[in-house]
């Protein structure tokens, strides 16, 4: 198994949201965070003086999926992520040793709800 995480813009959480439930994932945790990459901060004007911010708002998205699925998240996470423009985000990928549904005492995969 793997964990994806996903930085992205906030105002893209709802379109990366319905694209993953439409293609059957619909298992996600949603954390806001801040932060900067390669686009270091924005600056803003508020009544004539400028204000620097460098820790942008973003939302970070944790997806856990079997190893066959790797693929078909990323690919959906990104295609709903895009807009083109500087600050789009980051994604990361991480083995997962073990997943167990306390309700169920499933392991494995047939905890994230496959069959």
């Amino acid at each position: 198994m793997k964990m994806i995480i996903a930085i992205v813009r906030p105002n893209r959480l709802a379109a990366i949201k319905d694209a993953l439930n439409e293609g059957g994932f619909s298992g996600i945790t949603v954390i806001a965070v801040k932060g900067r990459g390669s686009q270091k901060g924005i600056v803003e004007r508020y009544r004539g003086s400028e204000y620097k911010i460098d820790l942008l708002d973003k939302v970070e998205i944790k997806v856990v999926v079997d190893d066959d699925d790797l693929d078909k998240v990323i690919n959906i996470i990104t295609e709903a992520a895009r807009t083109n423009e500087l600050g789009d985000g980051k994604i990361f990928v991480l083995n997962v040793e073990q997943a167990i549904r306390i309700r169920t005492n499933e392991i494995g995969v047939a905890a994230l709800g496959k069959k």
